[in-house]
C-alpha cells in the first residue's frame, strides 16, 4: 500500500477565478500551466489575495508570460513583497508553447486565464484558448443557457411525477 508524503497537499484547491473570461470568449480548448511566483506571492496567493480580471496570456520570445494579474502584498512581508501587477512567466513544455503560439497567430486566438489554484502544493493556471465574442452573441449564449435550465427542470419535474 503506497503512502503519501509528509506534508505533500493532495487535491485542488481553486484560489481565484476569471469570471468575465468565460462570457466575454467562447473558450476552444485549456491547459494547465505551472506558475512562477517569487518572494511572498505564495503566501498572498494562498490568503486568496488575487485578482485575474484583467488579465492575459502572451507567447513572447518563446516563454508565456502572465501579464496584468494583481497579487496584493502580504501583509506580513517587508522587503520580499513584489510589484502586485508584474508579469509572471508561466510553464509549459516546449511543444506546448509551439502549438499555442502557432494557434494564437494563425487562428484568431487569445490566451485567456480561467482559474488560479494549487494543486500538490504548487501554485497553477488555467489558461485557455478564447475567441472573443460580440455583445449579442453574449445575450445568445445568456439565452440559451437560460432554455436549456428551463428544459432541465421540465424534464426533471415530469421524473418526479
Amino acid at each position: 500500500m503506497p503512502t503519501e508524503k509528509p506534508g505533500l497537499r493532495t487535491g485542488k484547491k481553486i484560489v481565484a477565478v476569471n469570471r468575465q473570461a468565460r462570457r466575454d470568449y467562447d473558450i476552444e480548448e485549456t491547459c494547465e500551466a505551472g506558475l512562477v511566483l517569487k518572494g511572498t506571492e505564495v503566501k498572498s496567493i494562498r490568503a486568496g489575495r488575487a485578482n485575474m480580471g484583467d488579465a492575459f496570456a502572451r507567447v513572447e520570445n518563446g516563454e508565456v508570460w502572465l501579464h496584468n494579474m494583481h497579487v496584493s502584498e502580504y501583509a506580513q512581508g517587508n522587503r520580499y513583497n513584489m510589484e502586485p501587477r508584474r508579469s509572471r512567466k508561466l510553464l509549459l513544455h516546449r511543444s506546448e508553447i509551439m502549438r499555442l503560439l502557432g494557434k494564437t497567430q494563425t487562428k484568431g486566438l487569445t490566451l485567456v486565464p480561467l482559474d488560479l489554484f494549487f494543486q500538490n502544493g504548487y501554485a497553477k493556471i488555467t489558461i485557455g484558448l478564447g475567441r472573443g465574442r460580440r455583445e449579442f452573441e453574449k445575450r445568445d449564449a445568456i439565452m440559451d443557457r437560460e432554455q436549456k435550465r428551463d428544459i432541465d427542470r421540465a424534464l426533471a419535474s415530469r421524473r418526479r411525477d
